[in-house]
């Protein structure tokens, strides 16, 4: 099957394509229609937002233009978005309201708990774990509404995971997104999230904005010569070979294009010496801090 049209399959038994389209960062009327043209023409259809990146109204009205005038529905499409830091708590339904307002759309695909934490108050707090608790109850009340087909988390740990776990009201999480790429791997939580069947998406394949550490790796860089690919595209097939779902930014063209054609192999060798690039190293916020 092509890359473009993999999908893996959520807990519900609703699926969730391989490949998505990130937006963060990526602001303005203007650019956002630009950007999703692009990504549409080229076989994206997992948006992915978030109410912090302040671009969800800009990217409802650019879906209202661009799915009619490429014969698109609504369910052809997937988005994503996520609840802000400073919703946690009985905040989050109306939050994920606002969101499919913003959005401007019925339902979303997916609604993730953006971050662990709380705005406003302290990482060891244990008011932490009882908000974002409730921001858990909150939204599996928005599923059972049908507002929202799926509900995640997005930098969950093992521990955070685990207290989930523990009430979940029913409903586990589809979906943890978190930071993944060769340099930080967190073998534990792969494992916890393959034995649960929450599917493991990654953000900052590629390192990041403005980072080129790991494109510059000179195993990453053999690799790509060897495969007559981009090292992203190596950086972003080497996730989805290990079952991973992936959502590259890009707003050049170019880039667009190549972070879906992902259709070959890495041979297992080079998976494996990929495997051991892992440095611990993050390049995003840590969640280990949150209570």
């Amino acid at each position: 099957m092509s890359c473009k049209l993999q999908k893996f399959k959520l807990l519900s038994g609703n699926e969730i394509p391989a490949i998505g389209f990130g937006t963060f960062q990526i602001r303005g009327k203007q650019k956002i229609t630009e950007v999703l043209e692009l990504a549409l023409t080229s076989g994206y259809r997992l948006i992915d937002t978030a109410a912090v990146y302040g671009n969800e109204q800009h990217i409802g009205s650019a879906l209202k233009t661009l799915l009619p005038k490429y014969k698109l529905k609504r369910e052809d499409i997937f988005i994503t978005s996520k609840l802000s830091p400073s919703d946690q708590g009985p905040n989050a339904l109306a939050a994920l309201k606002t969101s499919i307002e913003n959005l401007q759309c019925d339902y979303l695909d997916l609604y993730l708990i953006h971050w662990p934490g709380v705005s406003g108050i302290q990482a060891e707090s244990s008011d932490n774990f009882k908000l974002r608790n409730q921001s858990w109850a909150s939204l599996v009340k928005g599923v059972h509404q049908g507002l929202v087909k799926d509900i995640g988390v997005s930098n969950y740990t093992v521990k955070h995971l685990k207290e989930l776990f523990e009430n979940s009201y029913g409903i586990k999480p589809a979906v943890n997104q978190v930071e993944w790429h060769p340099h930080y791997q967190t073998k534990e939580l792969k494992k916890l999230c393959d034995r649960e069947g929450i599917v493991l998406q990654a953000y900052s394949s590629l390192g990041g904005s403005n980072n080129t550490q790991l494109l510059a790796e000179p195993i990453i860089k053999s690799v790509s010569l060897k495969l007559n690919k981009s090292p992203a595209q190596i950086l972003l097939r080497w996730a989805l070979q290990q079952n991973i779902a992936i959502i590259p930014k890009a707003s050049n063209a170019e880039r667009i294009k190549e972070n879906i054609n992902l259709d070959f192999e890495i041979p297992a060798a080079d998976m494996s010496a990929i495997l051991d690039l892992n440095k611990k190293r993050k390049y995003a916020w840590d969640p280990e801090i949150i209570y």
